[in-house]
């Protein structure tokens, strides 16, 4: 065979074809996007501290210049392995793009899995803090202004008065708080009396006189007259508001899986630190 008729041979078109595809796509290819190496370079590290201190007035403390070091490694993580599935190009705006769809992604693993009534009972009863119904107060109270009259050993001679079974009626000063609430949610108490308040009261001993206890106001002797206990409903009631959290919380642990499975097949180095 000649060399004319070697030239002519299709087979070898097809070779020849084939080798400048491969060379084309050599040198058009995005490669692996850096490797499975990640270098955080002392000027990043340094751009790092600049960035902090410009926005709050203070280079930051080592527990916070490493977070922001495992912010920056989880950002190229998240940016590498969106590129991997050609979600985009190195741009920075596609690049934060790109971390949101693969959080995204990671967050709906397993999204169309509805939880049955048994997962979400046991999640009911493992966040029954949350859930609980608040606890149901009764209770009369004397207020007392700060700037008024009354010292503390004054209002402690009126509690003892009251204490003895005077009638509740002369002591203190006018106030916009009614003097006895009735059946009320220690939520509603805690929204016109305070937090503190509210939750020093749900502690109070039933049918007696107690403090004086501190409010956003001032302070007030107060009897707890009936106390029905926070409990937590069954699921029935509560079960789209326990769905919600449910999800919530399979959405954090599937992203926070799948962040920890990419962010073991990667090597940190860090520039500076051992």
């Amino acid at each position: 065979m000649n060399f004319r008729q070697v030239v002519r041979e299709p087979l070898l078109h097809f070779l020849l074809i084939g080798l400048a595809l491969f060379l084309l796509y050599g040198v058009v290819s995005p490669g692996d996007f850096g490797g499975q190496t990640i270098t955080v370079s002392q000027g990043d590290v340094a751009e790092l501290r600049r960035q902090y201190a410009a926005l709050w007035g203070r280079p930051p403390t080592d527990k916070e210049l490493a977070g922001l070091i495992d912010a920056r490694v989880r950002d190229e993580i998240l940016y590498r392995e969106g590129m991997a599935q050609g979600l985009g190009e190195n741009d920075a705006v596609i690049k934060r793009r790109i971390r949101q769809k693969v959080e995204v992604m990671a967050e709906e693993e397993g999204a169309d899995v509805a939880p049955t009534d048994a997962v979400l009972t046991a999640y009911l009863q493992s966040h029954r803090d949350k859930f609980a119904k608040p606890a149901i107060v009764s209770f009369d109270q004397i207020y007392f202004d700060p700037q008024g009259p009354d010292t503390p050993e004054s209002v402690a001679a009126i509690k003892a008065r009251l204490s003895a079974g005077a009638a509740a009626t002369g002591f203190g000063q006018p106030t916009m708080l009614p003097s006895r609430i009735t059946r009320s949610d220690a939520d509603l108490v805690a929204r016109d009396f305070g937090a503190d308040f509210a939750a020093a009261v749900v502690k109070l001993p039933v049918g007696q006189w107690s403090g004086p206890i501190e409010s956003g106001v001032g302070v007030h002797l107060v009897r707890l007259t009936e106390l029905v206990p926070p409990k937590a409903p069954p699921l029935a009631e509560v079960r789209a508001e326990v769905q919600r959290e449910w999800e919530n919380d399979r959405r954090i642990k599937a992203s926070e899986a799948s962040y920890a499975r990419a962010r073991a097949r990667y090597n940190v180095v860090i520039e500076g630190q051992p």
